[in-house]
């Protein structure tokens, strides 16, 4: 049997163990069975992951001049190196005519697709989400609601493997809602907290909001394109036959959508309060799955937005702009998850200003390398605060390497590699984007100069940032001065071999998992050839324009000389580099050689730093504008509808069981009454007639 064959179990597993351990995982869990709901979560993950595997190798090995031996329900597409199974009919429309006056065909299937961009994604949300929920076993042991949780992270998994599988919008949207909901469910997972309950609403309102211009997306890519199948859409896109506006506004609705999901202004406000959710559930939506769904999808979308640079501007700009100002919040947290989640959304812009320059395999590369590193610091958090007794105010911690050796570590290696130090992962991906962000100028949205300079130089900037306020973290949590209370250091212990065992194998791939992207400048060397791996494993997604005029033409030869402008790139990198270097070396003297400068430089500037501190006042600011005056709208609706819509259904109502209580005197039952009542009737009749 072909791997391809068993494409749709990997989505389909998951989604059984949640329906297992959502039946019957309460009652296993009642008669001390936690066991069997650990086994049923993790086998149905586990075969997944390597169902999932399985079809990577088998993808990779395709010989694509020749594609033979496929499955009848398989169809090939040579020159993307695609594979897309046809599982079932969905929705059988029919036909209709498109807005260019062609005919398009509505015929919704079940299609999911395997090609180098999904392989990617199916390894990044099997692979780590596999080893979180290994790490839930420890994490979750001691709390209420292990079946459910377990239930809610299978189903999260299975939805976001129908996001990357699938190869028409609307499987992708199925998917797309359906992680929607599982972190609602997840982030409100301590529903008995006020606290997290709001924030589960709050990250789910918030995402609607993103979703209706997805949604409006979609329905215009309908309208224009006839058909919702992604390939056949950048596709048609390329062609050059669809009027610049018409793209420009389907790539902006679209990444109004990813806004939502991947928490970029305007809507990111929602993620930093997600950490009201358990440990494992941050580390799986928000660094290595959920949130990086809507720069999956910009870059599945990538015919679409290679045709439309102000499309491409927006996404770039928007990207550039989250990484900058979620960078200057996470300087000043005091919350090991908060510094993180506002870590969290200041890479994800990062990921947005790579595929917004048209660098599409340099942004899925920090999406790769973001999972590793991210994931191991979100866990590494978590058996902190395991460790400190649910602690998680950084200035309560310090000195905890002695205590914490495995989690001090492997957090450190996190912490370099997020940083950008030469070597590890992070440096290679964010080196890549910054690079091609530099000579965006000449790239296929052939930015204006400047505008290519501003995006680079804020670039760098939110790497300087990261370096500092990640060090900080790492010095105030594991170094420094002793503050933790007596009660907490008398429960202080490392988290049990499942969690620090997971937090050993992200720091391998936080390590390594850079090596398969290097730098053009150093794979031009025979021995360093391996580093073409992820460019030449990435290339084959894009969809390259079929008509250009002369400036394109011209911006496509000089984003191909400048691909060899080695000197360029060494220049660039060593500017990355200095930024790295200097923002952990700052850090290291305020909070190791120095540590009462930070008060002092608070001191000086104490509308800034409480400005910082408050997150820029932003959540006040949409409580202004939109949560109190709705709130308000609807208290005048809900006074409307008891006194005016109510009120007259009522006044109805009142006035018939008035006019039956009249009417019930005269209903005696005695036959003399009656003819009384007659007698006085023909009395009436006769006044007035006479």
């Amino acid at each position: 049997m072909k791997a391809v064959s068993l494409l749709w179990l990997i989505p389909v597993l998951p989604a059984l163990g949640a329906l297992v351990n959502g039946c019957f995982g309460a009652i296993w869990e009642k008669k001390d069975l936690k066991k069997i709901v650990t086994a049923v979560a993790l086998i149905s993950t586990g075969v997944s992951l390597f169902i999932g595997l399985w079809n990577i190798l088998y993808l990779s090995g395709i010989d694509w001049q020749n594609p033979a031996g496929l499955p009848a329900n398989v169809t090939a597409d040579p020159d993307h190196h695609a594979l897309s199974l046809h599982f079932a009919e969905w929705l059988p429309v029919g036909d209709f005519t498109t807005a260019m006056g062609a005919d398009g065909h509505f015929d919704v299937e079940w299609l999911f697709v395997l090609d180098p961009l999904s392989a990617v994604m199916l390894f990044v949300v099997g692979f780590v989400g596999f080893l979180i929920h290994i790490y839930s076993v420890g994490y979750m042991a001691h709390e209420e609601g292990y079946a459910r949780y377990f239930s809610y992270l299978n189903l999260f998994m299975a939805m976001m493997l129908t996001l990357v599988l699938g190869g028409n919008y609307l499987v992708m949207f199925i998917g797309w809602e359906g992680v929607g909901l599982c972190s609602y469910l997840l982030i409100g997972f301590f529903y008995r907290k006020d606290w997290c309950a709001d924030a589960g609403k709050k990250a789910f309102i918030t995402n609607r909001i993103g979703d209706m211009g997805f949604a409006a997306g979609l329905m215009l890519v309908l309208w224009w394109f006839g058909t919702l199948d992604i390939a056949a859409v950048n596709a048609a896109a390329v062609t050059g036959q669809f009027p610049g506006w018409v793209l420009t506004a389907i790539g902006i609705l679209l990444f109004a959508g990813a806004t939502g999901k991947s928490a970029q202004i305007p809507l990111y406000v929602w993620l930093p309060d997600a950490m009201a959710g358990p440990t494992p559930v941050s580390a799986l939506i928000h660094a290595a799955t959920m949130v990086t769904s809507g720069v999956y999808l910009v870059a599945r979308s990538n015919g679409i937005y290679s045709m439309s640079p102000t499309a491409l501007m927006v996404v770039a700009g928007v990207g550039c702009l989250t990484a900058l100002f979620a960078a200057s919040i996470g300087l000043v947290q005091n919350d090991i998850k908060k510094v993180l989640a506002y870590s969290t959304v200041s890479q994800l812009g990062y990921m947005f200003l790579g595929v917004g320059v048209g660098a599409y395999a340099a942004g899925i590369f920090h999406l790769y390398t973001h999972a590793f590193f991210k994931g191991l610091l979100f866990l590494g958090s978590g058996s902190v605060i395991h460790a400190m007794s649910g602690e998680q105010d950084i200035r309560k911690m310090g000195r905890l390497w002695k205590k914490l050796p495995h989690t001090a570590k492997t957090f450190l290696v996190g912490c370099i590699a997020i940083a950008g130090v030469p070597l590890f992962s992070g440096f290679f991906s964010k080196d890549e984007i910054l690079w091609k962000a530099f000579g965006s100028a000449d790239g296929v949205g052939a930015f204006p100069p400047v505008y290519a300079k501003i995006l680079w130089i804020v670039g760098v900037t939110a790497a300087l940032m990261t370096a500092f306020y990640m060090f900080r973290l790492f010095y105030l949590t594991f170094l420094g001065s002793d503050r933790v209370s007596e009660e907490a250091k008398h429960h202080l212990h490392e988290s049990p071999k499942s969690m620090t065992g997971v937090l050993w194998v992200l720091a391998v791939g936080a390590a390594v998992g850079g090596y398969v992207g290097l730098p053009h400048c150093v794979t031009q060397w025979k021995i360093f050839s391996f580093g073409k791996m992820w460019e030449g494993w990435l290339d084959s997604i894009l969809y390259h324009p079929m008509v250009h005029d002369a400036a394109h033409h011209a911006a496509e030869h000089a984003g191909h000389h400048a691909e060899h402008d080695y000197s360029t790139e060494w220049w660039a990198m060593g500017v990355s580099v200095l930024a790295a270097a200097i923002g952990i070396i700052v850090a290291s003297r305020w909070y190791v050689k120095e540590r009462d400068i930070p008060s002092k430089t608070a001191a000086r500037t104490p509308g800034l730093y409480r400005t910082m501190v408050n997150k820029y006042y932003v959540d006040e600011l949409y409580g202004s504008i939109f949560i109190r005056p709705f709130v308000q709208m609807s208290r005048i609706a809900s006074e409307i509808d008891k006194w005016i819509v109510d009120g007259t259904v009522n006044v109805v109502a009142y006035s018939n069981e008035l006019f039956g209580m009249l009417l019930r005197f005269f209903q005696t039952g005695y036959i003399r009454n009656y003819g009384l009542f007659f007698l006085l009737g023909v009395l009436v009749l006769l006044f007035f007639f006479l």
